[in-house]
Order: structure tokens, then C-alpha cells, then sequence
């Protein structure tokens, strides 16, 4: 989604910089993008289009979301994407406990409505009017994706890990993504009051319908290279010495050479550097990154083949 209707899709975007640079720029205070990532976010921005992010697990994909919010100044609506997520918890569901409440309340008003219907038929056809006081908006429990759409202001909506959901899901999701309007039987089409700015990711543990990415921009964020990874722990590990950040690139990099079950990620790479740091280090050594290889590694056998390795690692 974008931050405007289609029919304004052609006009700069204020919020959104005045090109993919002064948008990197911007979003350099709390993310360090790439180029395509940056052009791939504008992009999104000045033509109204969800943006489908792929990629590792751990390479920034969420935190671009979060970073793009607080860019441009707008709440962050995020839904996390597991397997059996449904449209109850993903767009709306009905307040059933409020209508039980309701009907309680409302009964005598009811009896009397229905006093003296010479049939049950006749007295349903009096109260039938009532139904549709019993699903209005006043008992509809609003998710995320439904909150998204009817923000005050307009949002940045994070469907987290998409591909964790099971595939009937994206059904849900398209008339979303094309439409920026979700419609509800009981109520009807839904428009956005602003339409979002969304963000979808993928760790690629499935691959994601046709359907889904026609109606999405694409972008694909790997490791970063290594002079990438050391702007990115100097701006999220404030004071760590230009050779620490350098020799614990070198490391993790060598690292994710190696055949693991789980390569450390850039949020590894950032809690390994603030833990150094706290422990007083301002040098890697063989025997403290042995030490500590449980905050960069979560899986035995690998802190195993790591400590077997640090000679070939540099260390």
C-alpha cells in the first residue's frame, strides 16, 4: 500500500523524500539501505504498491519496516504471520460476548416487539431489522490488517513472515494488496481511510503464490557486505572502535562460510559487539570469542564447529 489513492499515485510523496537518495538519507539515522532497497521503498511509496521483502532470516526485513514508520512519521501496524493464522485474527471478528450482552438488555424491548405475532415466523419477520444493529461496527473487533486500513493517520503495515502462514491466507490478502479495501459480508466494502504503506517479508521457507507477488513490488535483502555491516554496528553500537568492528565483521562473515544450521544474523552480529563491549574488550581474541559465541551462535553443534574452526578464522 502507499500513502496515496491510485488516482494520485503520479504525485510526489512529501513524506517520502523527493528522490530514493534523500529517502536513504533519511532513513540512515536508524537503517543503513542499500541502494536497491531505498529505490525499492520509494518506489513503493510514490506508486501506492506493497513492497514484498525476501531475504535470510536476520537480514534487516523487519527493521526496514520499523525504520520506514519512523521515517516518515507513522504508526507502525504489524501482524506477525504464523501457521493457522486466520482471517479472526488477521482482519476482524465479531465481539460475540458484547452482542450476548446486548441481547440481554434488549430483550424486553423485544418481547414487546413481538407480543401478540400470531406465528414465530410472523414474530421473526417483526425483529428481523434487528440484525443488522447486532453487527455494526460498534461490535467489530478491528486486527491489523482491518486497523490498518482505518488509521486516523496513515500507517506502515508489517505482514511479518508471510510465508509462515499457511497459502490459503494470501486470499486474504489480495484484495488488500490490489484494492487497499477488505469487505466484510455482514457490512460490505471497507475502504482505507489512508491508504498503508505495506511491507511483507519472507525468509523463503515457501514460495509465495503468483497472485500474490503481481500485485507487490519485490525487493531481496541478503548479508550486507562487509563494509555495509561495519556502518551498521557503528551506527547501532555507538563508540565501538573502528579495529573491534572490523575484526568481528571479519569473523562473522568467515562464520556464515561455514555449513551451519543457523548463520548468524545482523542482530547476532550487533548483541556479539555489544557484549564485547561491556566485557571491556577493544581487540578480538581467540579466547574470548570462544567465550562468547553463545550470544552470535544459538545451536550447540555449531558454537562446536565455530570453536574448532577459530584458527581458520583468523583468531
Amino acid at each position: 500500500m502507499g500513502e496515496r489513492s491510485s488516482s494520485a499515485a503520479s504525485a510526489p510523496s512529501a513524506s517520502s523524500g523527493s528522490s530514493p537518495t534523500a529517502l536513504a538519507n533519511a532513513l540512515g539515522r536508524t537503517y543503513i539501505a542499500d541502494t536497491k532497497t531505498a529505490l525499492s521503498a520509494w518506489l513503493a511509496l510514490e506508486l501506492g504498491r506493497p513492497l514484498l521483502v525476501e531475504g535470510p532470516a536476520g537480514v534487516g526485513k523487519t527493521d526496514l519496516a520499523r525504520a520506514l514508520a519512523e521515517t516518515l512519521g507513522r504508526p507502525l501496524v504489524r501482524l506477525q504471520c504464523y501457521e493457522g493464522l486466520d482471517e479472526a485474527k488477521a482482519l476482524y471478528e465479531w465481539d460475540y460476548a458484547k452482542q450476548m450482552l446486548y441481547t440481554q438488555l434488549l430483550r424486553d424491548a423485544a418481547l414487546a416487539q413481538t407480543d401478540g405475532a400470531p406465528s414465530i415466523a410472523e414474530a421473526a419477520d417483526r425483529v428481523a431489522g434487528a440484525e443488522t444493529a447486532f453487527f455494526s461496527k460498534r461490535f467489530l473487533i478491528s486486527r491489523p490488517l482491518l486497523a490498518a486500513l482505518e488509521s486516523e493517520t496513515p500507517a506502515v503495515l508489517l505482514v511479518d513472515e508471510v510465508d509462515r502462514a499457511d497459502p490459503e491466507f494470501e486470499a486474504f490478502l489480495l484484495e488488500i494488496l490490489a484494492e487497499q479495501q477488505i469487505t466484510i459480508p455482514e457490512l460490505g466494502t471497507v475502504k482505507a481511510t489512508h491508504p498503508p504503506l505495506v511491507i511483507l517479508t519472507t525468509n523463503g521457507t515457501r514460495d509465495m503464490t503468483d497472485a500474490l507477488r503481481r500485485r507487490c513490488l519485490h525487493a531481496f535483502l541478503d548479508y550486507p557486505p562487509p563494509s555495509r555491516e561495519i556502518a551498521i554496528l557503528e551506527l547501532r553500537v555507538p563508540g565501538i572502535a573502528k579495529g573491534l568492528a572490523e575484526a568481528l565483521v571479519g569473523f562473522v562473515h568467515g562464520v556464515r562460510a561455514l555449513e551451519l544450521r543457523k548463520a548468524p544474523s545482523i542482530a547476532e552480529t550487533i548483541d556479539w559487539a555489544r557484549a564485547l563491549i561491556l566485557l571491556g574488550a577493544s581487540a578480538l581474541d581467540k579466547e574470548l570469542a570462544s567465550s562468547t559465541l553463545g550470544v552470535l551462535l544459538k545451536h550447540e553443534e555449531d558454537r562446536r564447529k565455530v570453536e574448532a574452526d577459530l584458527g581458520k578464522l583468523g583468531l
